[in-house]
């Protein structure tokens, strides 16, 4: 896309866009340029019409269909300009879901499954302090208050900050996590002491504890947030 990439970042920083956003839209923009191999800028709204519909035909969720659709607007109306009557995409309804929720012993079971101590220590403070897994990659030690016995949470979900509680047994844990790993900044760090872990580690990391212990719920580490409230 080149040039038209370098404007949709540009204004997609402008309006301080979290990068996940960005790389999603990114995304849904080559996409539809790599389909029609055609840059997007050429095509006409009816070609990008059957696109969507060619990704609901092929099982595309309505969530992920609405992230398309919001990439798909923004790039038209913000970046290139076009009006209503130029570029009109209407959103698909949201199917809700109920999460999956662990019991205690089948947490029990995943930390138990994960037998290096950052593993646990990973999933652990997944569960215990209830944290998306970003917010969990970008825990830092400085976030870790034992005498007030909380941890912080910093530019959360909307940009937010927070606490949560520091529990005793993750106190414990952290505290041989970080005699053993010596962390610097970071309290998962990645290849490099200086950079946070991946996100697709963290994941891994849950992916092979529910493999190993047996338990069939959860599709990712979220799954130990949402047992945590």
């Amino acid at each position: 896309m080149g040039a038209l990439r370098e404007k949709m970042v540009a204004e997609m920083k402008l309006r301080d866009f979290a990068s996940r956003t960005q790389k999603s839209y990114l995304a849904v923009m080559v996409g539809l340029a790599k389909h029609y191999r055609q840059f997007p800028d050429q095509l006409t709204q009816e070609q990008i019409q059957t696109y969507l519909l060619l990704l609901q035909e092929r099982g595309l969720s309505s969530s992920s269909l609405n992230v398309n659709i919001s990439g798909l607007r923004f790039f038209y109306q913000q970046v290139l300009g076009w009006n209503r009557e130029q570029f009109f995409l209407p959103r698909r309804k949201r199917t809700w879901h109920l999460p999956e929720v662990l019991s205690p012993r089948e947490v029990e079971r995943l930390l138990s499954a994960a037998v290096k101590l950052r593993d646990r220590c990973l999933l652990m403070t997944a569960y215990s302090a209830g944290l998306r897994v970003t917010e969990l990659i970008h825990l830092k030690l400085s976030d870790i208050d034992p005498e007030r016995m909380m941890i912080r949470v910093e530019q959360g979900k909307g940009k937010k900050d927070r606490y949560t509680i520091l529990s005793q047994r993750l106190l414990g844990e952290l505290n041989r996590y970080k005699q053993t790993y010596q962390p610097v900044s970071w309290v998962f760090f990645g290849k490099n002491r200086n950079c946070p872990m991946d996100i697709s580690v963290a994941q891994k990391v849950y992916n092979l504890a529910k493999q190993k212990s047996g338990v069939e719920k959860g599709k990712g580490i979220h799954t130990l947030r949402n047992a945590s409230t």
